[in-house]
């Protein structure tokens, strides 16, 4: 944003946060989902895929009599390879291409995570991940080394140099579901298409199983939640198996406990009694009803559950077996939805996936952060492509533990200010170099400022001296509008236009708090719905780490806490009179809250509702805000303020007021003392006994309109 001071979250850097969607009607044929374990269950995930399958072939008889035909052919082709197996014990190798699908938020995850999904994938699929020592005894002998091994690209579809992972901003990653896949989509028979998207469907992720993919390969490949890609970033341990597990449909494997060969009924239930009636197609797998935690004693059908199989919906996924291996391979080579050409060395070779190519095609990084405090370090890792021999690393201002040619480095950082980093990279016969510029922001050690007051009335290098905006790569930000609460001017985010799902922020520069035990953040806003299901939302956040970590103080909600008008405006909403503005305090209590470093953020996240508009920011301790004692007219004045909740505030005016009512407001504009015996009177005491601490109005209406002040109990 112009002006302002601002920083990027962008590919070098780990991302940060958000949301959902509705959006318009859409053909979904959502064929594998993955639903969440008892691990998973923070997230709460459905598994929607039978009434979604069954509303789909119902509505769509054509895709229906498509998908059979190749099933049929595909199960044919299985039964006969089973039989006599046709490829040497060669590793299959897929060539993957990882589609991040985000809206500049945590869905934006680092080339490093993909990295470390990918490390589990194969670990997991050749039987070589630390914990197969834990697989239960009696499936021990038919654990398999599945044989296979998925690799990204380094040669994109029009013959250029990738690293395998493509980057698109769009709004399609909060619903997650096929219509990703219109936005890229590189050909299937030669790359596993990924998507990685905010949400995947309200699931942890879906797949086109080969005989839906034949039948609908415009679609064909895999939809994942960000937070559930590796082991690192956004992700965790836990959900370290659930690529794996969408991998394993992709290949022709169903759920564990069965399904897709019934009727009008192609996904069963998990954990259904009558599941133990069906099977997964695969001999060695014995029959189950299906579990979401982690019994490994139960015998759920005829005898004891693989309940460790990575096509379970229970945590402790640790094996594939023999059998389910063999259907893969069948899979890989059948004709079906052209999975037999993926390992094929021709096409190998042309995604640049054998051993052969390791062309030089970008210079890239990544760090573990960017803005940090004097003093802090910075991890940063080379995630250059490919075939990288050689590299060097330039820190302006850092000071570099170690050698400047390691794959990542440590830097810390003494002197405040912003820096560029640049690292230049090697095969041994080209080079490449990226600078990024201002990549670095440090910010003091300690604040010079026990507290802040913005009213936005001073030009930009005035609000950018305290400070940070979050760039969000889109035309609209925090903004400067002719319009405040008893000013000239506040900001503004223009939401009307922007449209939903996108998040403004700005934080402080570090404030001295040491010795607090307590701190009071008070503002004005105003805010309009559109529709009354509006859920826009501001929230305010403190920081005593440098940014390092965020606590929520406070969530104002559109749907109630946050709009400041009761209507609905259909068109861009602005605050005519004082009436249409709010006013709150926030109080934080606790002396570890506080440090010499301490920062406040505010947050807006836009979920389709109007304008939102905000002045007056006051930080500081309670009884030290300097909130103002006159009113802008200079008509009326309140004192003392702060005053004590036990005692009287007196109201004084001019004669030019002509009041006729007088209302004290509480912060959610409940009236809490009101008054309209005012005939030659000039001064009114407001009893104040019995009041809560917080911020309060004085609102003074008569023959000259309606006058406001803000008052503070203390």
């Amino acid at each position: 944003m112009k002006g302002w001071k601002t920083f990027k979250t962008g590919s070098y850097l780990c991302p940060t946060y958000y949301s959902s969607i509705n959006m318009k009607g859409i053909l979904l044929l959502v064929v594998a989902f993955t639903c969440c374990s008892n691990a998973f269950s923070q997230q709460l995930l459905h598994c929607g895929s039978d009434e979604m399958e069954q509303k789909l072939f119902h509505e769509h008889p054509g895709y229906q009599e498509g998908f059979l035909r190749s099933k049929k052919k595909l199960e044919s082709f299985t039964k006969q390879f089973q039989d006599n197996p046709t490829k040497s014990g060669a590793t299959y190798i897929i060539p993957v291409v990882f589609h991040i699908i985000h809206n500049n938020g945590p869905e934006n995850i680092t080339d490093s995570q993909i990295h470390d999904a990918i490390e589990q994938v194969n670990l997991q699929y050749r039987k070589l991940n630390p914990d197969t020592n834990q697989i239960v005894s009696a499936f021990q002998s038919i654990a398999a080394d599945a044989g296979i091994e998925i690799r990204l690209a380094q040669i994109d579809p029009d013959g250029n140099c990738t690293s395998g992972i493509t980057r698109t901003v769009s709004v399609l990653t909060y619903p997650g579901d096929h219509q990703v896949k219109s936005l890229i989509h590189w050909p299937p028979e030669k790359y596993l298409n990924i998507y990685v998207c905010f949400d995947a469907a309200g699931l942890a992720g879906h797949a086109l199983m080969p005989a839906v993919a034949d039948t609908i390969p415009e679609w064909d490949g895999i939809v994942i939640r960000h937070d559930y890609v590796g082991t690192i970033g956004t992700s965790d341990y836990f959900k370290r198996t659930v690529l794996s597990h969408e991998i394993g449909h992709y290949l022709n494997l169903y759920h564990i406990w069965g399904g897709n060969n019934v009727p009008d009924f192609y996904y069963l239930p998990v954990g259904d009694a009558g599941n133990c009636a069906y099977d997964d197609e695969v001999t060695d797998t014995p029959n189950t009803i299906g579990w979401s935690s982690c019994n490994l004693n139960a015998t759920s059908c005829s005898g004891l559950d693989n309940i460790q199989n990575y096509m379970d919906y229970a945590y402790c996924a640790l094996m594939f077996t023999e059998g389910q291996k063999i259907r893969m391979h069948a899979a890989l080579n059948s004709s079906v939805a052209q999975r037999n050409n993926l390992w094929t060395p021709a096409n190998l070779a042309a995604t640049g996936t054998d051993d052969l190519n390791n062309q030089l095609c970008e210079a890239k990084f990544e760090a573990s952060k960017q803005i940090i405090c004097q003093g802090d370090s910075v991890l940063f890792k080379d995630v250059s492509s490919h075939g990288v021999t050689s590299r060097l690393w330039t820190f302006e201002a850092g000071t570099l533990n170690g050698s400047a040619s390691d794959d990542t480095a440590i830097v810390v950082y003494n002197q405040v200010g912003t820096y560029d980093v640049t690292i230049r990279v090697s095969n041994g016969i080209d080079t490449l170099e990226l600078t990024v510029t201002d990549y670095i922001t440090v910010l003091p050690a300690s604040g010079s400022d026990h507290g802040i007051t913005e009213g936005f009335e001073n030009d930009l290098a005035d609000f950018s001296s305290k400070w940070m905006v979050r760039e969000v790569g889109q035309p609209h930000n925090w903004e400067i509008a002719s319009i405040g609460f008893q000013s000239a001017q506040s900001t503004m985010i223009n939401n009307f236009e922007a449209g939903p799902y996108q998040v403004y922020e700005f934080f402080s520069d570090p404030l001295d708090l040491s010795g607090f035990t307590s701190l009071a953040v008070a503002f004005d806003w105003a805010y309009a719905q559109r529709l009354a299901s509006d859920g826009d939302l501001l929230r305010i956040f403190i920081s005593n780490d440098c940014g390092e970590n965020w606590l929520v103080k406070k969530t104002y909600v559109g749907t109630n806490s946050l709009k400041s008008v009761s209507q609905l405006w259909t068109t861009p909403f602005a605050p005519a009179t004082m009436n249409e503005w709010a006013s709150d305090t926030v109080l934080i209590n606790g002396a570890a809250n506080f440090t010499d470093h301490t920062q406040v953020k505010f947050r807006f996240e836009s979920k389709g509702g109007n304008n939102f508009f905000l002045d007056n920011i006051r930080i500081g301790k309670l009884n030290e805000l300097g909130l103002h004692e006159v009113g802008s007219e200079g008509l009326m004045e309140v004192y003392p303020n702060p005053a004590d909740k036990e005692e009287f505030a007196i109201l004084k005016w001019r004669d030019q007021l002509i009041p006729q009512k007088v209302r004290l407001l509480d912060a959610q504009g409940r009236v809490v003392f009101e008054t309209s015996n005012l005939e030659d009177v000039k001064t009114l005491s407001i009893p104040l006994a019995g009041l809560c601490s917080g911020y309060y109005f004085i609102k003074v209406s008569g023959a000259n309109g309606e006058h406001s002040l803000p008052l503070v109990l203390e």
